[in-house]
């Protein structure tokens, strides 16, 4: 018997992964494309419509021969109306997308939206580094900070399906300014992004000699540690404590029996996941601790499209009991 495919959408603030996933998690192909070629005065929405149409070209496939469509989509989705409610990043025309509206009447099969984070920790749960684990925090560090929180094997969604904006916890009261509107939240100093300006800062002031031109990043940075740069370590130390306080949080908050870590600085396992492994678990709790996990996730870029298969599958299993 033939297997159930689906498409797998994830929607960045930069591209659109589109990919064949079948009902048992294997990709078959997938393909990317711009969305911000034009500063997004072509809507990412009406980029991904185009894109998807592309990719059933390609592979010389039409849609109805796939059993559904799920989207993962950066910023803050509506999981129950399947739209765009608000983005942090604040990317023009991106808000009030009706994602479910336009892909089901534009390919006619059910479609499904979430949250990229949520997206990629139920892709963790699935074929992932969570596989076989029901309660489950993912948090994923990058240009932001995201999460997903898996509870008894569902991705906890709240009631509006707005839930695990874990990036936006605050961590320093009356702190700086977040993009999103308020201060001190994780995603604003635990975020690469925060760590790289922390480092371009003590450039700026000449802590770090001979790396003003220097075009630094996440790497460099890695790079600096790992060669004895005394500033960077330090930096990185204290960038890697606000991480970590923060999980201890999250273990108190949702007692998971693993936490992954996602995101670009997760391969950094000597420099970023052992300490920050350890860090939690000396502070947390004795019965916490206990046979708590914390490594780094599985499926990188692949997380999202995965994810979001997987929650229509779900969904679809849910509607046929």
């Amino acid at each position: 018997m033939n297997k159930k495919k689906y498409i797998g959408i994830d929607i960045g603030g930069t591209a659109v992964k589109i990919g064949s996933v079948d009902e048992d998690g294997t990709i078959h192909a997938t393909e990317t494309y711009a969305v911000n070629f034009d500063g997004y005065e072509t809507p990412i929405l009406q980029t991904v419509v185009k894109s998807c149409h592309n990719f059933l070209e390609k592979y010389r496939e039409n849609a109805s021969e796939y059993a559904g469509i799920g989207v993962s989509a950066t910023g803050a989705i509506s999981t129950k109306k399947g739209v765009v409610e608000g983005t942090a990043g604040h990317i023009k025309n991106w808000i009030n997308s009706p994602i479910r509206q336009v892909m089901e009447q534009e390919f006619h099969i059910p479609t499904e939206v979430l949250n990229d984070a949520n997206a990629a920790a139920l892709g963790e749960a699935w074929i992932g580094a969570a596989k076989g684990k029901k309660d489950v925090v993912v948090v994923t560090i990058g240009t932001g900070v995201g999460g997903g929180i898996l509870m008894n094997g569902k991705i906890l969604l709240g009631a509006s399906g707005f839930a695990g904006e874990l990036g936006h916890i605050p961590v320093q009261y009356e702190g700086e300014m977040c993009t999103c509107g308020n201060r001190g939240c994780l995603e604003h100093y635990g975020s690469t992004s925060a760590l790289v300006r922390k480092v371009r800062w003590a450039i700026q002031e000449g802590a770090i000699a001979g790396a003003a031109d220097t075009p630094v990043d996440g790497r460099w940075i890695f790079a600096q540690a790992t060669t004895g740069n005394v500033v960077v370590q330090k930096i990185l130390q204290e960038w890697i404590e606000v991480i970590a306080s923060a999980l201890v949080g999250f273990v108190h908050m949702f007692n998971p029996e693993q936490i992954l870590i996602g995101g670009g600085v997760s391969a950094q396992e000597d420099l970023f996941i052992a300490p920050v492994r350890s860090y939690v678990m000396k502070h947390v709790m004795p019965n916490f601790a206990k046979d708590l996990e914390i490594c780094a996730a599985a499926l990188k870029n692949e997380a999202g499209m995965v994810g979001a298969v997987y929650y229509c599958i779900q969904q679809e299993r849910a509607c046929d009991c």
